[in-house]
């Protein structure tokens, strides 16, 4: 297996107009979260991908687990829950520039994950294992079950990649976040952080600092994310590196662009690029999904990834 990501994913609501939710009438119903977004991504580019996950024994789940096992994403490790709903979450495009999220996951399925339920040969095979910020933030057995990937992950010869998610609602305070965000950082090879997160964990700092602080904390290979100006690298073999982005005209949605990236980096690593240029694909990928509405829906297969990195995609193809 090429890639195994951990985490949940829930159903999700987009308005089928623009404004505040209070006055939406009707929605198009998708499904959203960062590790599926991942397993997708890599799927779409010809990569083998795993997503382990708990979900409701309910509608939603059945949904979702069809429509992930779809794009190809192995769902073996998927298990089901009788007494736990899968969580839903929705959009708001108030305006443009302005999208807003309101997560409804509260002792849903995957919260319930734990270490006893995580098979080992569900990581051991794996080339790399995707964790986020957001699973340890769902429950302490969640923190467990995660602990325990980790664990098999180093055991067996998987590298981590961590990318911080940082999402303030689903934990106590701010204190926990930022305690469990550095350890979990500090446990991976390579760390994806956004330039917000880097902030939370250390406070004021130049991009280029950020990379040393996260290099302090024993991490091999960070790239810190910046948004359209594109990505910092640094790694033991590559020495600070900044990575143009690309522009993008309109962003439609920028949720699910961060996920893009990642899968973007892994999937230049799994073809053997060197790191600068897995980054400029992550780069890309992320540019590709902001002008979709979705957060999965604008990955791009191969075709498509490449004519966008060599120039842009025709308006009209005939």
């Amino acid at each position: 297996m090429d890639v195994v990501t951990i985490g949940e994913t829930m159903a999700l609501f987009t308005p089928n107009e623009e404004g505040m939710l209070r006055h939406a009438h009707s929605f198009s119903m998708k499904f959203g979260g960062a590790e599926s977004n991942v397993a997708i991504g890599l799927s779409r580019l010809g990569h083998r991908s795993r997503w382990i996950s708990r979900l409701g024994e309910d509608e939603f789940g059945d949904a979702m687990q069809s429509f992930i096992r779809g794009e190809g994403v192995d769902v073996s490790y998927v298990t089901r829950d009788q007494t736990a709903p899968t969580g839903v979450f929705f959009k708001e495009f108030r305006r443009l520039n302005d999208t807003r999220v309101y997560y409804y996951r509260k002792d849903s399925a995957a919260s319930k994950m734990s270490a006893e339920w995580l098979q080992d040969d569900s990581v051991s095979d794996a080339e790399y294992l995707h964790i986020t910020g957001i699973t340890p933030g769902l429950s302490v057995s969640c923190r467990e079950m995660l602990e325990k990937a980790i664990s098999i992950a180093k055991g067996n010869g998987t590298k981590i990649v961590f990318d911080p998610n940082l999402r303030l609602k689903i934990w106590k305070d701010e204190e926990e976040a930022r305690y469990f965000l550095k350890k979990y950082a500090s446990e991976s090879d390579i760390v994806l952080p956004g330039i917000s997160e880097a902030e939370f964990l250390f406070g004021a700092c130049s991009p280029e600092e950020y990379v040393e602080k996260f290099h302090a904390l024993g991490i091999e290979t960070v790239i810190m994310k910046l948004g359209k100006e594109g990505a910092l690298v640094s790694s033991q073999s590559v020495p600070l590196t900044k990575i143009p982005g690309f522009p993008v005209e309109r962003v439609v949605d920028p949720v699910g662009a961060g996920d893009a990236f990642a899968a973007g980096v892994l999937s230049g690593l799994l073809d053997g690029l060197p790191l600068d240029e897995a980054v400029l694909r992550g780069n890309a990928m992320g540019a590709m999904v902001t002008m979709v509405n979705g957060d999965a829906e604008g990955l791009p297969n191969r075709s498509d990834l490449a004519s966008f990195i060599n120039g842009g995609l025709d308006d009209v193809t005939r």
